[in-house]
């Protein structure tokens, strides 16, 4: 088939299916192998613990105790700790290069397996003098770096529950965030360098550890300006890491916290989501190994911030003996072409980014294999948003014919994939290739019936073990089921639209809560920016539903940033309003298109179609909105403009 753009080679080697060798049954295809780890999780999940001989104390026999959403039970007779699971870094020796890091701070770091378990221990004994015990929390304001891996190493050895905001994060989004969870422990750096732009953040920080009064230590690294003087009261990274202590890992029940991740807070106070030690070293162990294919032959990279869940699901390549590849700088300076040549540089086999950065890459013409020798890549990561099939395309084009190209979706909630790539299944255009295993996905029409073939809510009807052990804070529990649970007792609704066709593929259209719906055609966004996108003049799009309450038509609003210096005119327009209605359904074509300087974007990239449809239909800024947890907080502002010409 033509729209079949990778094949597995089936040769025995990956790492699936040398666990599918070990099992004491076989299995036709992936599908039946799936199907066996959802309808049977109790024995998939125990054979995995088995497969990846996770270090525990205890009887690893039942794996799931109790099934219940929310309120699942994983192995309640075993205990462990994560940072000792991604320190033993299996088939890695001492003086192998398992970190390598690069700034536009600062010059590249490396630390081999031994530098990186002696900077652990170093960390640890100054967290323990620092006072800090098991259940305390240790956040970092600091970027993608070693300094911030070992701390949640050091943090986690000990019990101590970690949290990490980027830098670039405005001072309510953090406080909005740390003041829910009261840490005892801040690692800060002064600043950072965006491309070729120094940014200083020691009045924010100033400003943080001002609004945490459960502050008693705070950690400075200097990382922008290598003089910049600590703090009054503050201790620096070289003091707390002067000296070293045993490297010793308290091994804690399966569900025992081990780091909270923040929902991006667009309206609310951000969600504080927090994962378990047991749940997230089992997940990250799975995807990594079973779907990823990485091992310790491989260099994994993953374009990512401290702000974002791929920053954590990356560092866990250690836990399959991968070499993991940090970088910290914008990733368009001085243009696009940099994190292709940082590959090339790095050595990269696994080169993980967004979706937006691939499709940026596309439009601006850029041939990553003419400007990298990128021969070393096996693999290409894609998640953040829906590829669509020309994202697919050119990436066989312009990067590399033989890779395999794994298109993921999931989120901070589980923080890991639901559906995406395995070595063991063909890469389709614009389709994800799979559903993850241990991932009871199904599309639900409006019956709440499970449906193949057609558009559908996406639902997980049995638990994953890094569904969050709860939200902090939430002695109830009554947030967390509000957030997944209410809609549909016993399952979850994440609030995609999903469609798994006929051969097990799935194609992810966008929020549910931000459907497109004229005329009883129902459409995810992704469809409508594949489309107003693709224009060469339009850098950015947005489009909003703004529904009729007599149940007519409704206005579809359409919101576009163009190139520099171009306007909106009546030409353009009419260019936009033939590409929807021929690619898409004359019922698509938008009431009206405004030209907006910016939309509003999460810190990790995501549209806020909803905020804007709130705005539009009377609601204020701050009521629609977080303004912090915004790239651009002023973005906002225009849509209230808009809304009196409405």
């Amino acid at each position: 088939m033509t729209d079949v753009l990778w094949s597995p080679p089936l040769d025995g080697t990956s790492r699936l299916e040398r666990f599918m060798q070990g099992l004491d049954q076989t299995f036709a295809d992936y599908d039946a192998l799936w199907a066996w780890s959802v309808e049977q999780p109790n024995d998939f999940w125990r054979a995995a613990w088995q497969h990846f001989d996770v270090p525990a104390d205890g009887d690893p026999t039942i794996a799931l105790a109790d099934a219940s959403m929310p309120g699942a039970v994983w192995f309640p007779d075993v205990r462990l700790n994560y940072a000792e699971a991604m320190l033993r870094m299996p088939g890695r020796t001492d003086d192998d290069v398992v970190v390598v890091a690069a700034s536009q701070s600062r010059d590249d770091v490396r630390l081999t397996a031994g530098e990186l378990r002696d900077q652990v221990a170093r960390a640890r004994a100054g967290l323990q003098r620092a006072g800090v015990e098991a259940g305390d929390r240790v956040a970092a304001y600091s970027p993608n770096i070693p300094e911030t891996l070992v701390l949640l190493l050091a943090a986690a050895s000990l019990g101590a529950v970690f949290s990490s905001c980027a830098p670039e994060f405005g001072t309510q989004s953090v406080v909005d965030r740390w003041q829910q969870i009261e840490p005892t422990v801040l690692l800060a750096v002064d600043g950072y360098r965006y491309g070729t732009k120094g940014v200083d953040r020691r009045a924010e920080v100033e400003a943080i550890t001002s609004s945490l009064p459960s502050l008693c230590t705070v950690v400075w690294l200097p990382y922008l300006d290598a003089d910049a003087a600590a703090p009054d009261g503050a201790i620096t990274w070289a003091e707390l890491t002067a000296e070293s202590g045993p490297l010793e890992f308290v091994r804690l029940p399966f569900a025992a916290p081990l780091y909270v991740l923040f929902s991006s807070g667009t309206t609310g106070l951000p969600k504080p989501i927090v994962h378990g030690h047991g749940g997230i070293t089992l997940e990250h162990l799975k995807s990594l190994a079973f779907h990823h294919d990485l091992g310790r032959a491989d260099r994994f990279f993953w374009f990512s911030t401290t702000g974002w869940m791929m920053w954590n699901l990356l560092i866990s390549g250690l836990a399959v003996g991968s070499t993991i590849v940090l970088f910290d700088g914008n990733p368009g300076h001085p243009d696009l072409a940099m994190l292709w040549q940082l590959a090339e540089r790095l050595e990269m086999t696994y080169f993980g980014t967004s979706a937006p950065y691939l499709l940026q890459c596309r439009k601006e013409g850029l041939v990553p294999h003419e400007v990298a020798d990128l021969s070393r890549l096996r693999g290409v990561g894609s998640t953040g948003a829906p590829l669509p099939a020309e994202g697919f395309r050119w990436v066989y084009d312009a990067v590399s014919p033989t890779v395999q190209l794994g298109s993921i979706s999931g989120g901070t909630d589980v923080c890991s994939g639901f559906v995406g790539a395995a070595p063991t299944v063909p890469v389709y255009a614009g389709e994800i290739s799979c559903r993850m295993l241990g991932c009871a996905v199904e599309a639900y029409d409006e019956e709440r019936h499970p449906v193949i073939g057609s558009l559908g809510e996406l639902v997980i009807t049995q638990p994953m073990p890094s569904m969050p052990v709860g939200f902090w804070g939430d002695a109830d529990g009554s947030r967390y089921r509000a957030a997944y649970f209410e809609d549909i007792p016993g399952v979850w609704r994440h609030g995609d639209w999903i469609t798994i066709t006929e051969r097990g593929t799935c194609i992810i259209t966008g929020r549910s809560d931000a459907t497109l719906n004229r005329g009883g055609v129902r459409l995810g966004t992704a469809e409508f920016y594949t489309v107003v996108e693709a224009l060469p003049e339009v850098v950015d799009s947005l489009v909003v539903h703004l529904e009729d309450a007599e149940g007519g038509a409704g206005r579809l609003l359409l919101f576009v940033v163009l190139t520099d210096g171009l306007d909106l005119d009546e030409a353009l327009h009419q260019r936009l309003a033939l590409a929807l209605r021929t690619q898409l359904s004359p019922r698509h074509v938008p009431d009206a298109i405004h030209q907006v300087a910016a939309l509003p974007r999460t810190l990790s990239g995501k549209k806020l179609e909803v905020p804007v449809k709130k705005i539009l239909q009377g609601a204020s800024i701050e009521d629609a909105a977080a303004k912090g947890a915004l790239t651009d907080p002023t973005s906002l502002d225009a849509f209230v403009t808009i809304r009196e010409t409405l």
